[in-house]
């Protein structure tokens, strides 16, 4: 029984999967089987994954291809070998090594002090005390968060994707005439904006300081604007463009007038539309939005303007505080009529929900 058909059988199936296998991938495939153990797995299997594979994203495809279409229990792989893991923007908790009397590490310290940071990522920021709000300012600086992306507009060269008209000609140019290579091209991917709009009113100042440091760490690490809310709209991207946390806190505090003042979120909001995001910088960019919700002036106002925001953005998320209580309902006026609007209302009140929020960025 010729055995050809199962093999270009199981091509067609990859092809379903989402692979792209195309002619030259296939011939290839059959050539490498004609050199190995057709009845071991194994062998059987590296055959397919060395010439069908072209990226990363293509292997768990295959394994499940595989494991489906010739055997049901899973194909042994080198130990050096680890699946790429998607990148999520978490912290890194870095704990001093505590030391015994002998200056070895002691192991039973150790796990106290990782235990110890543990609990203060899931502690509320509004009740830590003064040694842990400093210890938070350390895991803050530790933040490596990663950027929403976004298709471009301009294609590169790639190994799968459209056929690049002119790399081919000049291939074949450089051959003699003949068709030896093909060139392929893609879009590629380039971050897309994040903006924060961070209320700094009386009733968000337990957690404004940490807020904006979440905000320096943001700014410092992916295109992204901040804006502060109150009963003004101020611009502070530059300032927390700074390296040093502390200098980028300062000078964003000095150029912020009504900090621990009012809120009128509608005023603002709009304010910001008007002369920034209308003109682009919301525009399908992802936009957070900090603040408990209570608002001062008109409700309606602030239901108007985040709906202009939603049309223009990519995606709102809306991050309440208060959300993370136990018990909590969002009955405050500027929640209500703006929870329509958003994609997604979300906790900011510990270190440990801040965490979430980069994943949700990311993955909008």
């Amino acid at each position: 029984m010729d055995p050809v058909p199962g093999f270009v059988g199981f091509t067609a199936a990859l092809r379903t999967a989402g692979l792209p296998c195309e002619p030259e991938r296939v011939q290839a495939y059959l050539q490498a089987v004609e050199h190995v153990d057709v009845s071991v797995p194994d062998e059987l299997y590296w055959a397919g994954r060395l010439t069908l594979c072209g990226e990363p994203d293509d292997l768990p495809k295959y394994d499940d291809a595989f494991q489906a279409w010739f055997t049901h229990r899973p194909v042994r792989k080198p130990r050096t070998e680890s699946r790429a893991k998607p990148k999520s923007s978490v912290i890194a908790a870095m704990v001093p090594m505590p030391v015994s009397g002998d200056g070895s590490t002691d192991p039973d310290q150790l796990g106290v002090a990782a235990s110890d940071t543990e609990v203060l990522r899931r502690r509320d920021i509004s009740e830590l005390t003064g040694p842990e709000r400093a210890h938070l300012r350390e895991l803050m600086d530790l933040l490596r968060p990663d950027p929403p992306m976004r298709a471009a507009l301009r294609r590169r060269p790639h190994r799968t994707g459209a056929l690049d008209p002119r790399r081919t000609m000049r291939n074949m140019r450089a051959a003699g005439g003949e068709p030896i290579r093909l060139a392929y091209r893609r879009k590629g991917k380039r971050p897309r904006r994040v903006v924060l709009l961070v209320d700094v009113s009386g009733s968000m100042s337990p957690y404004a300081d940490a807020l904006l440091r979440f905000a320096h760490a943001v700014a410092r690490r992916m295109p992204a604007e901040v804006f502060t809310l109150g009963t003004r709209l101020t611009r502070v991207s530059r300032q927390l463009r700074q390296r040093d946390p502390e200098i980028a806190l300062a000078a964003a505090a000095r150029a912020v007038p009504d900090f621990a003042g009012g809120t009128r979120l509608g005023d603002t909001l709009r304010a910001f539309l008007d002369r920034w995001g209308q003109r682009g910088v919301a525009r399908q960019a992802v936009v957070v939005l900090f603040s408990d919700g209570w608002e001062r002036g008109d409700p309606g106002l602030l239901g108007e303007q985040m709906a202009r925001l939603s049309r223009l953005a990519h995606a709102v998320l809306w991050v309440n505080p208060h959300a993370g209580r136990a018990g909590y309902r969002p009955v405050q006026s500027g929640i209500v009529v703006a929870q329509r609007h958003v994609r997604k209302l979300l906790a900011g009140h510990s270190m440990e929900t801040l965490e979430e929020l980069l994943v949700e960025v990311r993955r909008a």
